[in-house]
């Protein structure tokens, strides 16, 4: 077997639920050496969120894997030596307390770069480990709301929609990964590497996907609302039903695209149409332009749908659901999911 690009790697992961952990599972995948604490008594919080199968958690798992598993009391001294014994042979530290936490238990960055200089330390918290809102309580859906994030999602005549799963979470958990990662380059490779600390915010993470949001309000002043499918910036574009009763998701970022899907339509009048032949002007009409092809694919089923528009290059997706994944042959081709043994 291949060696793993991160063996030889040790981490120690003091971080609960799933932003911070998710991290270290990355690195674990790469082949970092993780050794999980968790407190005394029940352990990670994430142990005891369902849903269960046979009293066993479904989500702990996964963001458990890859690591070993130890035990310690941070908050008393014996448990903070041990920790500190620790931190002396490892590469890096992941923690996601409360900032002042581990200042206060006698952990913080500035104690264990003294016991290890060459210590990276990712440091995880809602809102990071300077600023006003240092110290407020962050979990993943306020730090999403915080980042501007949630005020785009649903409709603007109605409440904004928060996300249905832990996606600021997962997209921080990349970046602790990728911060890890490059602080080890930067120790090691480059000229007079050192550790280092690494201060994340769980809201900057979704907050630097949307840099166009700060280009649009800072040059031109715009605040974008809230807009249902992708309206905002392509037409046509968004969720049709076909009529065969399923959902499909489709979008023409460019001209180019839309002259395919045009002709897969069989309406390349539309082409030279004033209101349709540019993007800027089919977002100007977007409801007639999205109401020609919502009637067109009513027309057809989804096998039928997608045949066409495959054949004419036109981006188009099925909405699936985790049962369809689950028996769709491009997921089994790739093997994205598969089969494991948990260990007991």
């Amino acid at each position: 077997m291949a060696r793993l690009p991160l063996e030889g790697v040790k981490v120690l992961d003091v971080s609960t639920m799933i932003a911070a952990p998710f991290g270290a599972v990355l690195l674990g995948d790469f082949g970092a050496d993780v050794i999980k604490v968790e407190l005394p008594g029940k352990g990670d919080t994430l142990r005891h969120v369902g849903p269960f199968k046979d009293g066993e958690p479904l989500r702990w798992p996964g963001l458990a894997r890859n690591k070993r598993s130890l035990t310690l009391d941070l908050r008393k001294e014996e448990g903070m030596n041990i920790f500190k014994e620790l931190v002396r042979h490892v590469d890096i530290v992941i923690e996601n307390f409360r900032p002042g936490t581990l200042e206060k238990w006698g952990g913080g960055y500035e104690e264990l770069k003294r016991i290890n200089p060459k210590l990276v330390m990712i440091r995880v918290s809602g809102y990071g480990q300077t600023g006003p809102f240092r110290e407020k309580a962050g979990f993943g859906t306020p730090a999403t709301a915080f980042s501007g994030f949630t005020y785009l999602q649903g409709y603007p005549d109605r409440p904004p929609v928060s996300p249905s799963f832990s996606l600021t979470d997962y997209i921080t958990g990349i970046y602790v990964a990728f911060a890890a990662v490059t602080a080890i380059y930067h120790r090691d490779v480059l000229p007079n590497g050192e550790g280092q600390m690494v201060d994340i915010g769980l809201y900057e993470s979704v907050f630097r996907m949307m840099e166009f949001l700060v280009a649009e309000y800072d040059q031109l002043g715009k605040v974008r609302e809230r807009s249902p499918g992708l309206s905002g910036h392509s037409s046509p574009a968004g969720t049709f039903m076909t009529k065969d009763g399923h959902w499909v998701v489709l979008v023409t970022s460019t001209d180019s695209t839309f002259e395919r899907l045009a002709k897969a339509m069989g309406r390349e009048d539309l082409l030279t149409d004033e209101k349709f032949c540019t993007n800027e002007r089919r977002l100007a009409h977007h409801e007639e332009t999205n109401g020609i092809v919502a009637d067109w694919i009513r027309t057809k089923t989804r096998d039928e749908l997608l045949h066409i528009l495959d054949e004419h290059g036109v981006p188009v997706s099925p909405i699936l659901s985790i049962k369809d994944i689950f028996e769709h042959p491009h997921y089994q081709a790739r093997e994205n999911i598969i089969v494991t043994i948990q260990p007991h």
